[in-house]
């Protein structure tokens, strides 16, 4: 079979692949990080390139994402587009998949209204009681007697049961096998692993002399988007350093659906799975390397993430999870050693994973409820967590309620021509004063879009100067400069052309303002359908915590004008960061903690709002700005 040349710019990487195969292929064998949300089924228009030189064999039912400078232009998608030819393309700024604004739990960011919140067990406090649920412990034994020649096995698990509970422990063949030669050769010094499992010890190696302080856990959040670790010291409890890196599991696609697409019709499950343990590999490596400790010095994982995330890491078919009634595999998760799902630890390591509650509210939900402690006293919170799902829980230490919300990409940058994730010159506030665009854009680097905070104070901005109306529409009698119309669409500038990183204007249209109202509105209406469903008007909420990378840009009095959340007071309202991670990491250092995600797991009841008839109704009363119904938003006043 022939083969071609094909060129990517701006990075000048090479690369020689079979005829026939898509752009997209040649990109991934490149190692050429390319936007893909639908996973290459030619629906996003995400993974758009422009073909510099060379004769691209193009899909022509993809020229509907474009518009006509971009077609003039020589764009085509590239999980559309065959090769057949020597081709040199460019990868524009929209395309490249970056490194995020990641947070590592906590946040530097100062904010002054309202303050950022310190979770109450916050990085460097240990938790209620410190008790790993893997112990390493230096054991001196008596040696065997006439009178005392129990056997080898059992003289250590006489001493473990001294300073354990757990009434019998279970122990590998492999520890047996050459526990005798060892005792011996260390004069009867020994330190034993061990973990809970199932209610008894579960002995997990047995090593010479005192190797005690070598004791290490990685805690986890498995992102949608990213996949950040802690490595934590077992012995004292202290967090070493944290780590976060993108999902590669983006490639087959942007969202869990589009993913569960992939795994479930077009691809496998393997290649998802591989992804996602190679992202844990590299930060374990990178963790162990500038901690000065050996990688088979980690000895437990606690993982975290959505149900989807959850299944594909640990290699279960994800497929009933999307279809109708959603069924997941299982959401209580069993204890494995690391090593049998490909994570390179200590061979003999565990991996445990926050429980889930549903097909789309998972162990990230759970992990947070534990972590900002919803379920630990008898005021009635919230915690939100905004992403391409809503998943929004309500209760106390009596009663906990949640559900998920299909927001769509809005959040996230997707769905409007100009929208991107949160990296290196993503737009990410925006204010507008007689007339004038001011902006602040990550990494202070010329704009080369906008994210997610930023399309919410665009929102804001524009309604609060009249240039749109309440519902979205431009004011049909505003003269300003920066509003233009082409190709029947009106769209509004933000920055002009020779302000941007690629010379061109960046904006946003009427239609895309349309999508962010609604992606708004299934946030604030699923809210508003949980409080209703429990009775509780939004005063009665003690406490309303925000979570995640989006809540950390997110200005609170904006998003309570444009209708994103409840119109209470501002003090009420509390950032707390990766909820998920910082839950992850309880669970890894405590015993009871791990039970208590276990038990807020049992005891959350989730509701399906595809199947909870007031939802519609309360989605459509919040496609306006901010709602339909004003009582809702008493401290809205947009000054003209």
């Amino acid at each position: 079979m022939a083969k071609y040349k094909v060129t990517f710019l701006p990075d000048n990487k090479i690369i020689e692949i079979e005829a026939g195969s898509t752009l997209l292929q040649a990109a991934e064998k490149a190692g050429v990080l390319i936007n893909s949300l639908c996973g290459g089924d030619g629906l996003c228009g995400e993974c758009r390139l422009q073909v510099v030189s060379g004769r691209a064999m193009a899909d022509k039912n993809a020229i509907a994402v474009f518009f006509k400078d971009e077609i003039e232009g020589g764009y085509v998608l590239a999980c559309r587009t065959k090769i057949n030819d020597n081709l040199t393309v460019r990868v524009p700024p929209k395309s490249r998949t970056e490194q995020e604004k990641i947070i590592l739990e906590g946040t530097s960011i100062v904010y002054s209204e309202p303050e950022k919140v310190e979770l109450h067990r916050q990085t460097g406090e240990l938790p209620v009681s410190f008790d790993p649920p893997i112990k390493k412990v230096y054991l001196e034994l008596l040696e065997p007697t006439l009178e005392d020649n129990a056997s080898d096995i059992d003289r250590i698990t006489r001493e473990l049961s001294k300073i354990s509970s757990y009434p019998t422990f279970e122990i590998s063949l492999a520890c047996l096998q050459n526990l005798t030669e060892k005792l011996r050769a260390y004069d009867w010094k020994v330190t034993v692993t061990f973990a809970r499992h199932n209610g008894i010890g579960r002995i997990l190696a047995i090593e010479g002399g005192d190797t005690s302080s070598k004791h290490y856990g990685l805690a986890i959040d498995v992102g949608t988007t990213t996949v950040v670790a802690q490595l934590v010291n077992l012995t004292t409890g202290k967090v070493l350093g944290a780590k976060g890196s993108h999902n590669s599991q983006a490639h087959y696609g942007e969202d869990v659906i589009s993913r569960m697409v992939f795994a479930c019709v077009r691809g496998s499950l393997e290649p998802l799975h591989k992804a996602v343990i190679t992202n844990i590999n590299h930060l374990a490596q990178s963790l162990a390397k500038e901690n000065h400790i050996e990688i088979g010095d980690i000895n437990a994982v606690v993982a975290a993430g959505n149900t989807t995330m959850s299944h594909f890491l640990l290699n279960m078919t994800p497929c009933s999870i999307r279809l109708e009634p959603y069924v997941p595999t299982t959401v209580v998760y069993p204890q494995i050693f690391a090593r049998e799902v490909g994570i390179e630890i200590n061979p003999q390591g565990i991996l445990e994973v926050a429980p889930s509650i549903a097909s789309y509210v998972g162990g990230d939900i759970v992990a947070g409820v534990l972590a900002c402690g919803i379920a630990d006293r008898p005021e009635v919170r919230c915690l939100i967590d905004i992403g391409t799902n809503g998943e929004i829980v309500i209760g106390n230490n009596e009663w906990l309620v949640c559900c998920s919300a299909s927001a769509g990409p809005a959040f996230e940058g997707g769905g409007t021509r100009y929208g991107m994730r949160a990296t290196r010159g993503a737009i990410e506030k925006v204010e507008i004063k007689d007339g004038k665009v001011v902006y602040e854009t990550i990494g202070k680097a010329k704009p080369r879009g906008i994210c997610g905070s930023g399309l919410i104070d665009t929102i804001y901005e524009l309604v609060r100067n009249g240039i749109i109306e309440r519902d979205g529409k431009f004011s049909t009698s505003r003269n300003d400069s920066r509003l233009i119309t082409e190709d029947s669409e009106t769209y509004y500038i933000l920055a002009n052309p020779e302000e941007t990183e690629n010379g061109e204007a960046i904006s946003i249209s009427e239609s895309e303002i349309a999508n962010l109202i609604k992606s708004k509105g299934a946030v604030f209406a699923a809210i508003k359908s949980l409080s209703d469903y429990v009775g509780l008007g939004f005063d009665h909420l003690e406490t309303i915590y925000v979570a995640g990378g989006f809540g950390s840009s997110l200005n609170i009095p904006k998003a309570i004008a444009i209708g994103l959340i409840p119109d209470i007071d501002v003090k009420r309202i509390q950032f707390i960061g990766n909820s998920s991670l910082a839950g992850a990491r309880m669970a890894l250092t405590s015993v009871a903690a791990f039970e208590k995600s276990l038990s807020i797991a049992r005891k959350m009841t989730n509701i399906e709002l595809s199947n909870y008839a007031p939802f519609m109704h309360e989605f459509v009363a919040a496609l306006f700005l901010p709602h339909t119904d004003n009582k809702l938003f008493p401290s809205v006043r947009y000054s003209r």
